[in-house]
């Protein structure tokens, strides 16, 4: 597979189909090809005549096999959908240059709207802060954190970077690592190899599932506190909820989880002073701490780190006493 810069919102994909998409539909194989783009959007442009099968355009439900050659003429336009909104939004730019921001996420900011909740989210603020990002899929966010996980985060400016943020994520070249504060007193480090997928009755939350996605995350210990572990977590997959489904799976759910720790387990010999501040932490206890790429354009190797926020530190000294 190739790309060929044809401006700053197109590129051209020249692809191979290998045997494992034979037998695929056009849009589903064109999806699993290139994932950093939505499916309704490969579709799009194969409606529009920007996708040929070997020098053709054809229906977005034709079958490909193995070794054609397909060519997108990828053309990105302004989604309408989601407006600027106000720049001035919490959020810390940490690095930024033509091609590339690292921005440091407060907890409390969600980072795409959703139903019910069109404003005043990272997407809009973005938008606010550069109206170019609106021909960039997603305003540039490559990973999303959960509205109450503070820390890292890279936004792509053009398509392009974009996309080759993205094929590093797929490839795992991405590193994240987070501070984890779980329930309960772990004695060594490990890993969590179980698949997600979305909880089959509550479709707001994911589960550990058998026919799930393959989702892997490596910890270990960080500091030992009465009743509580803070962990460094490596994340090896990046599926939706995944550090606090795999720790909740383990018997080890984050401090101040709403969805998946359940009931609040305080262990004896806490303090006043502890016990309040436990019970005042009403999130889960996340903070994207490290982020590390290689910058798309210079190809040097890029690593950055951010503090842990005030209300997490309180806890801890609180915890620590």
């Amino acid at each position: 597979m190739s790309g060929t810069l044809d401006s700053p919102f197109g590129t051209a994909y020249d692809l191979t189909i290998p045997p494992e998409l034979a037998g695929l539909r056009l849009d589903v194989a064109l999806a699993r090809l290139l994932p950093e783009y939505s499916r309704a959007r490969l579709q799009t442009w194969i409606d529009d005549g920007r996708v040929q099968l070997a020098g053709s355009a054809v229906s977005r439900r034709a079958r490909v096999q193995v070794g054609d050659q397909v060519t997108v003429q990828a053309e990105f336009v302004a989604d309408e959908q989601v407006k600027a909104g106000e720049a001035a939004l919490p959020y810390t730019v940490v690095f930024a240059d033509e091609s590339v921001w690292v921005i440091d996420k407060p907890a409390g900011l969600v980072v795409h709207p959703g139903a019910g909740n069109r404003e005043g989210t990272l997407q809009n603020a973005l938008l606010a802060a550069d109206p170019a990002l609106a021909c960039v899929p997603r305003a540039g966010i490559v990973h999303r954190l959960d509205k109450d996980t503070s820390g890292l985060m890279v936004v792509a400016r053009t398509p392009q970077v974009q996309a080759a943020l993205v094929r590093q994520l797929a490839a795992r070249e991405v590193g994240r690592e987070y501070l984890a504060l779980c329930q309960g007193e772990l004695t060594a480090g490990g890993t969590i190899d179980a698949p997600i997928g979305r909880h089959r009755s509550q479709r707001t939350r994911m589960a550990v599932r058998e026919d799930g996605r393959e989702a892997v995350t490596h910890y270990r210990i960080e500091r030992r506190l009465l009743g509580f572990t803070l962990l460094r977590v490596r994340l090896e997959t990046g599926r939706t909820h995944q550090i606090r489904v795999h720790l909740a799976h383990r018997g080890h759910p984050l401090v101040g989880d709403p969805v998946y720790a359940g009931r609040a387990r305080l262990p004896r010999g806490l303090t006043v002073e502890q016990r309040e501040r436990l019970q005042a932490f009403r999130r889960q206890a996340l903070h994207a701490t490290r982020l590390s790429f290689v910058h798309p354009m210079s190809q040097i190797p890029q690593q950055f780190e951010s503090e842990i926020p005030k209300d997490f530190t309180q806890l801890l000294q609180a915890l620590a006493q």
